[in-house]
């Protein structure tokens, strides 16, 4: 062992939470695309782009691959050039937001000031799930009854399986979702914003005016939106909070985390849902980056700016008029 790996504690300790590296990609894991086998992919598409395999990437969407390498400059050549354990770390792009997040969910399940009863452990997560009222009413699939005798009975019991695709009621605007209405309220939920701003700024920003802390991840890697793969993430790691589950694996079948992860992603990122992905993530953008540049602002009555506009659509109407 060297001199510099004495001094900084092994050679391991490039590779601790504070390599800008490693934060970046679990960074990119957390907001673009995650449950994905980060090394095998990386390992595929740097062998593809040097022409050693003719196969594609399988499982993953190739513009995946291609999407980290442009998020962080120099990471290609990083990859070719550098270590295989340079690949292995880099791979490590999951942050394990499942321990925080396994207590400070309790807080959001009732009004401020009133009592979760029965109480609930913060580290035992048996009575969780169907096994408790509260959480229950969250992750009763929208379109069934939770009030309904036979409804709950069955999903107590595991008699009725619930799966991915099956979208919990925490989702929902005040867990309320209006079958001939399915995208009103969705994705829009009180305790989906906590976590957010929980996971990617700060947990004292819950309470706080929104804004990036020095130490948050909306700071230290400059986002200024609410992205769909963010969006996609939080959402998983609520629902996976709520239930008595206590090891978070995406190949699990009875959770169907993958199913469920991918099945929002797969809707923000249909091209016929354009416009109401649109307006969702200026909602998202709206109340957790109030202040963003992406925002796009009203401009203010009788000003220049609003004149110019005016003169000029005044202008294409009456050419429009003229060629008809």
């Amino acid at each position: 062992m060297s001199d510099d790996e004495n001094q900084a504690g092994g050679p391991s300790h490039k590779w601790t939470s504070s390599n800008p590296l490693v934060l970046h990609g679990r960074h990119f894991g957390w907001t673009v695309f995650s449950l994905c086998n980060f090394p095998a992919l990386l390992i595929a598409g740097v062998l593809q782009l040097e022409g050693l395999q003719d196969s594609p990437i399988e499982d993953y969407p190739a513009e995946v691959f291609m999407e980290l390498i442009e998020s962080y400059p120099g990471l290609l050549a990083r990859l070719t050039d550098g270590e295989e354990e340079d690949i292995i770390h880099i791979g490590e792009l999951l942050g394990d937001n499942t321990k925080t997040l396994k207590s400070t969910v309790l807080e959001w399940l009732m009004p401020r000031g009133q009592p979760l009863i029965p109480p609930l452990s913060q580290n035992i997560k048996l009575d969780r799930g169907f096994n408790h009222e509260v959480t229950s009413r969250l992750l009763c699939p929208a379109g069934l009854d939770w009030l309904h005798t036979e409804t709950k009975q069955s999903l107590k019991s595991g008699k009725t399986a619930v799966h991915g695709d099956q979208w919990p009621m925490f989702l929902y605007t005040g867990y309320h979702y209006d079958p001939d209405e399915p995208w009103k309220g969705l994705l829009r939920s009180e305790i989906l914003i906590f976590g957010f701003k929980h996971v990617f700024m700060s947990p004292s920003s819950i309470d706080k005016e929104p804004k990036a802390t020095r130490s948050g991840n909306t700071y230290l890697h400059g986002m200024k939106s609410v992205t769909k793969g963010s969006l996609a993430y939080i959402a998983m790691q609520i629902r996976f909070s709520l239930t008595l589950s206590s090891v978070f694996s995406h190949t699990d079948m009875i959770m169907d985390s993958e199913n469920f992860y991918h099945s929002i992603l797969d809707l923000l990122e249909n091209p016929d849902e354009i416009e109401e992905v649109a307006n969702l993530m200026m909602w998202w953008t709206h109340r957790v980056f109030p202040n963003s540049s992406s925002l796009q602002h009203c401009i203010s009555k009788n000003s220049a700016l609003s004149k110019i506009r005016e003169k000029c659509a005044a202008l294409r109407q009456l050419a429009t008029a003229d060629t008809n």
